[in-house]
């Protein structure tokens, strides 16, 4: 019983030195390359925002209008401006979050990406064509 739970810990050790291998930080020549041009699937609170951000450092997002309402009556579209800075995804919204500058920091483990905002609030993304 020791041999297998011994056997079973190094499996999950292993497993989790080799995933915090292979994710990392993007890095701001990274992450301006993985957004310019696309749009980002951005999940939070149970709900998935898409926003597209344009390579001239303009962004649009749109709500759908159950979530706009749950947002606080929030506008169901918005438009901002984003760039990098220190590694990190910043934007700032004409309207949303009462139109405070945010930064966040991505990283990227295969296909999932998580973010964190300057203010630590997180969750994870989908990077789209």
């Amino acid at each position: 019983m020791k041999r297998l739970l011994f056997c079973v810990g190094l499996s999950l050790a292993a497993t989790g030195i080799a995933q915090a291998a292979t994710s990392s930080h993007m890095s701001g020549a990274e992450l301006r390359k993985a957004v310019s041009g696309k749009t980002v699937y951005l999940s939070t609170s149970g709900i998935v925002v898409p926003i597209s951000y344009r390579s001239n450092g303009t962004m649009q997002g749109k709500l759908q209008a159950l979530a706009a309402a749950f947002a606080g009556g929030n506008k169901p579209a918005d438009a901002g401006r984003w760039w990098i800075f220190k590694h990190q995804l910043c934007q700032r919204w004409n309207n949303w979050l009462g139109k405070k500058s945010y930064c966040y920091k991505l990283t990227r483990q295969g296909d999932k990406v998580t973010w964190v905002r300057s203010d630590g609030r997180r969750g994870t993304a989908r990077i789209g064509g």
